[in-house]
């Protein structure tokens, strides 16, 4: 099978042919840190950790560099405000970034460059690019000349004579052309400031991108990535600066993936609906979060709301369900060789989910099939084991049982799912939930006592009773062929 990619830059999906064979480098915009990361930051991340994990499970040699960006006008604000240095503030964000990638099961990338730690290679770059014609100085600062750059729009397809003539651009009178963006900016009193050719001062936002992902995997490489938001005049710019300064060709594949919108209304801190990681995970356990975000493809916007996290968490619940008997049947199942006609059609189904996940990978890394092919699997296994009677359970073939285990494992592995023990995962979420409970959990277990004796009774009334009981407290039962179960709603 082979790699299709959708590529901002050619607007179709390319088949994927990394610049070296066998090893991919990588190259993904990271945050800008001045407050606690949202669940925007953490849709880029999760798509971008599923590429980094699935590129490794396909056998590449994967070298993949998310930066930060540690100076900024918004990090300045914030520690102007704070009475800190901006050292503090990005210290501090940083880190409270990397608690919540963490905790969402992320990847750590091979390198996670500062910018500030790399002001030499700016510096370095700029100076490529005042040699080669594009850099001019006015008023203190030095800028790019767009209209140098005969490609500029490529990436974005905009018109260079629209966007001229347009109204987004601010107007600066020390610009030659309102598109110029700016390289380095001289200081201002009380600013960060390092010295430079040009005076002291500090870079522009695009050029650190340039040159972090240059110094780590060279003037061509294969993937840069981040969200739809980036296109322009970010990702324009650093194609501009970057191919200006080398003559070389930038990232060959670009990837963007979709907005996120809060109860179908856009994201922003304006309108109130600007949601945190740690207010998110405060609620959610990470792994529905995840999968919340992977059961849509990643170029397609989501629209967060706790229904559709509320869904995920059943969705999630089914497979930990699913994964514990497994495990339970596990100790009790014999080690058969022989399989009736059922348990070769489950085995086959379990056989074709890796090269069905594949190749929904392979197709622009499209996790929403992906998914679809395992719940199909969980469907028909599920299907399969409730249909067989609680004395024959111990005759079913320890292979099925296993190769189901294994093949969950491998491709959770991949999404960042099923990575908890799922007696771990029920335990924890039912400690999580039970202390804003009015009910104890030796009472929960009582009354399903009780209500099972009712049901054996016939007493369906009563049986009833209990349940809508329990509901009122929040607690949802379920009848399975393995007895009544028990969660929060």
């Amino acid at each position: 099978m082979t790699l299709r990619i959708y590529n901002t830059l050619t607007r179709k999906k390319d088949e994927f042919i990394p610049l070296e064979e066998g090893k991919v480098t990588m190259y993904c915009c990271g945050i800008t840190a001045y407050d606690l990361s949202h669940i925007g930051h953490t849709r880029a991340a999760v798509v971008f950790d599923v590429i980094y994990r699935y590129l490794q499970y396909r056998g590449f040699e994967v070298t993949y560099v998310r930066n930060y960006t540690d100076i900024d006008d918004k990090i300045i604000s914030r520690a102007n405000k704070e009475g800190v240095s901006c050292e503090e503030v990005a210290e501090k964000y940083i880190r409270e970034y990397e608690k919540d990638m963490e905790l969402l099961r992320m990847e750590k990338p091979t390198v996670t460059p500062r910018a500030t730690a790399h002001i030499r290679e700016m510096i370095s770059l700029i100076e490529k690019l005042f040699a080669r014609g594009y850099a001019y100085t006015s008023g203190g600062d030095v800028f790019y000349s767009v209209s140098k750059f005969r490609e500029y729009g490529k990436l974005s397809g905009k018109n260079l004579e629209e966007l001229q003539s347009g109204a987004r651009v601010d107007v600066d009178e020390r610009k030659a052309n309102p598109l110029d963006f700016v390289l380095w900016k001289a200081s201002k009193p009380g600013e960060p400031a390092w010295d430079s050719p040009w005076g002291k001062g500090r870079p522009g936002w695009h050029i650190e991108c340039s040159a972090m992902s240059q110094k780590y995997l060279g003037e061509s490489f294969d993937i840069h990535g981040g969200g739809q938001d980036l296109i322009f005049p970010h990702h324009e710019n650093e194609i501009a600066q970057s191919e200006g300064a080398t003559g070389q060709p930038f990232a060959r594949y670009w990837i963007h993936n979709g907005f996120v919108n809060i109860n179908q209304e856009k994201m922003s801190k304006s309108l109130g609906n600007f949601l945190s990681n740690r207010e998110i995970l405060s609620h959610y356990h990470p792994e529905v979060v995840r999968i919340f975000l992977l059961s849509n493809h990643y170029r397609s916007p989501v629209d967060f709301s706790d229904q559709n996290l509320q869904e995920a968490k059943s969705h999630l619940e089914r497979f930990y369900a699913l994964l514990k008997d497994l495990q339970d049947l596990q100790k009790d199942c014999t080690d058969s060789a022989s399989m009736n006609e059922q348990e070769q059609e489950v085995r086959k189904v379990i056989s074709e989910l890796p090269d069905r996940f594949q190749e929904a990978m392979d197709d622009d890394f499209n996790t929403a099939a992906a998914l679809g092919y395992l719940n199909f699997c969980l469907r028909t296994v599920n299907g399969w084991l409730n249909q067989v009677k609680k004395e024959e359970r111990k005759q079913i073939p320890l292979s099925i049982v296993d190769q189901a285990i294994n093949t969950f494992s491998k491709i959770g592995q991949v999404l960042g799912l099923f990575l908890e023990d799922p007696d771990h995962y029920f335990d924890q979420q039912k400690k999580g939930k039970l202390g804003s409970l009015d009910i104890a959990e030796a009472e929960i277990a009582r009354l399903i006592k009780e209500r099972n004796q009712a049901r054996r009774e016939k007493n369906w009334a009563k049986a009833d009773e209990i349940r809508n009981l329990l509901l009122t407290k929040s607690i949802i039962l379920e009848d399975t062929p393995q007895g009544t179960i028990w969660k929060v709603k």
